[in-house]
């Protein structure tokens, strides 16, 4: 029969609201997203409490939460919001009866297990679906870099958070030694997320002006994709493929140690810069380790483009912990 279920994405600025049907240890059908902005309401509850009012006053009494942020610990609290979630009264506070946590990426690891064929895009490698048993390394650069890897046999998979957004850099030219020095200025270690993540382009921007001796006025992170992406810049344009080349490298070195046979790129800036990762040199540098190129060149890579995966992964995440409904 099914059961329906409210799923939900916290992020630092919006909070995303869905009901969804699972069945079978799936989720099998979602509604349209609600969009909240987190800084409109109080707490998690009231901005609950909106989205229950918009549904008109009845919610299903399960919810499955993804959360930008550990989830681990008695209170969970948010980088960029005020919020704080106990998980200990969120079935009380929501008037639930069943309720799972999960991190924003760990979501997208279950999206990524259960989403159709239909919701990948096909980036590098041979052009072939995801290969249904062994590893799957995920990647999702985004305010952070999110790593997870994904091990399936068939129907059974599991999910596993990681932190591999943490390793270290390696430079393999001379403009990246020029960025990783930049960055020793003020880090002591400088990890692979302080150069493939959306705020890293700013030190890539300023790096690259700085070899060409060009003044710059300070720019946000958006605003260099933005100027990158609509081509009013060209200084950006050349960061936002230098971004491309590290994303590469850093996707393979995590798909070797992972012992991957498929590799995700997940995440909204993914899919911001498609068009430029197909045109960048991502593809060569995924492939450039040495010995090891024919195999890595035997991985097939894909971007994920279903258009709420943390909404999707946190309702597969609920229908694997209850395969059997309410009962």
């Amino acid at each position: 029969m099914g059961e329906a279920i409210v799923t939900v994405d916290i992020g630092g600025t919006h909070a995303r609201f869905a009901i969804a049907q699972i069945d079978g240890g799936r989720c099998v059908a979602m509604g349209d997203a609600t969009t909240l902005h987190t800084r409109d309401h109080a707490s998690f509850q009231t901005a609950w409490q909106e989205f229950e009012r918009q549904q008109g006053g009845v919610l299903p009494r399960a919810v499955a939460i993804a959360i930008a942020g550990p989830t681990g610990g008695d209170i969970i609290r948010f980088t960029n919001n005020p919020w704080i979630i106990r998980p200990a009264l969120v079935s009380e506070k929501l008037n639930v009866d069943r309720h799972v946590l999960v991190n924003d990426f760990e979501a997208v690891g279950h999206a990524v297990a259960q989403a159709g064929e239909a919701h990948f895009e096909h980036l590098t490698g041979p052009d072939a679906p995801l290969p249904p048993r062994g590893t799957i390394s995920i990647i999702g650069p985004g305010t952070g870099l999110g790593v997870a890897h994904l091990w399936r046999d068939g129907a059974d998979y599991r999910v596993q958070a990681t932190e591999g957004g943490h390793i270290d850099f390696a430079p393999l030219d001379s403009i990246e030694d020029a960025i990783l020095a930049r960055l020793r200025k003020r880090h002591r270690r400088v990890s692979v997320e302080r150069i493939v993540s959306g705020p890293a382009i700013v030190d890539i921007y300023e790096t690259l002006a700085a070899m060409e001796a060009r003044p710059v006025t300070p720019l946000e992170d958006r605003e260099i994709w933005t100027r990158a992406l609509n081509g009013t810049d060209s200084l950006a344009a050349a960061a936002v493929d230098r971004f491309c080349l590290s994303l590469g490298s850093v996707s393979g070195d995590l798909a070797l140690a992972q012992g991957a046979g498929g590799v995700v790129i997940a995440g909204g800036l993914g899919l911001r810069i498609r068009d430029s990762l197909i045109r960048s040199g991502f593809p060569e540098r995924f492939v450039a380790k040495g010995r090891f190129e024919n195999f890595m060149a035997a991985i097939p890579v894909k971007l994920i483009t279903h258009p709420q995966p943390g909404l999707f992964g946190a309702a597969a995440a609920f229908a694997r912990r209850y395969p059997g409904g309410a009962d």
